[in-house]
C-alpha cells in the first residue's frame, strides 16, 4: 500500500462541549479502524508472497 501525506487538513464541525475532546475522540475512533485494515491488509499480502514463494527453492535429489 502506497504511503499517504497529508500536507493540508481542515475540519469543521459543531459541537456541544469541548470541541477538542470530541475531534480527538472521533480521530482516534477512525484512526484505529483504518490501522486495523491496513494491518489486515499487509498480513494478506505477507501470506500471499509467502504462498507464491513455495516451490521457488532449488531441489535436491
Amino acid at each position: 500500500m502506497p504511503k499517504v501525506t497529508i500536507h493540508h487538513l481542515e475540519v469543521r464541525f459543531q459541537v456541544d462541549g469541548d470541541d477538542g475532546a470530541v475531534f480527538t475522540r472521533l480521530f482516534n475512533k477512525h484512526i484505529q479502524a483504518w490501522a486495523r485494515l491496513y494491518e489486515d491488509q499487509c498480513a494478506r499480502a505477507q501470506h500471499t508472497q509467502g504462498e507464491r514463494s513455495f516451490g521457488d527453492g532449488e531441489v535436491h535429489l
